[in-house]
């Protein structure tokens, strides 16, 4: 298994969060706003051309609503984690009914 370069990353990074921004029809200026970064900072970011700080990976998180699973997705190359990665897409999935249910059968799974 090969590693990621820093630029696949930031190029993988970037698109999630244009993805995001666009989903929830943000300007890259109101992004920025949001961020209390630079418009310019947001755009380098976007198109895979500058690393993201920690920081404004967990403020972007956590204003667009991206979970870990989807940011990291697309550079996990590890088959178990790949299986778990892709089993938290389809439990994001599942009304809020089915959740319920799905967390009470989980609960109960564990006391077996």
């Amino acid at each position: 298994m090969s590693a990621e370069t820093k630029s696949n990353i930031d190029s993988c990074i970037g698109k999630v969060f244009k993805a995001y921004r666009k989903k929830h029809h943000l300007t890259q200026d109101k992004m920025a706003e949001k961020l209390d970064i630079s418009e310019k900072y947001i755009s380098r970011l976007e198109n895979g051309n500058s690393g993201v700080k920690l920081e404004t990976l967990v403020n972007y998180m956590n204003i667009l609503g991206i979970a870990p699973n989807v940011v990291f997705h697309d550079l996990i190359k590890n088959e178990d984690l790949k299986f778990q990665l892709d089993l938290s897409y389809k439990i994001g999935e599942l009304s809020e009914k089915k959740l319920k249910f799905l967390d009470l059968f989980i609960t109960h799974l564990k006391d077996l």
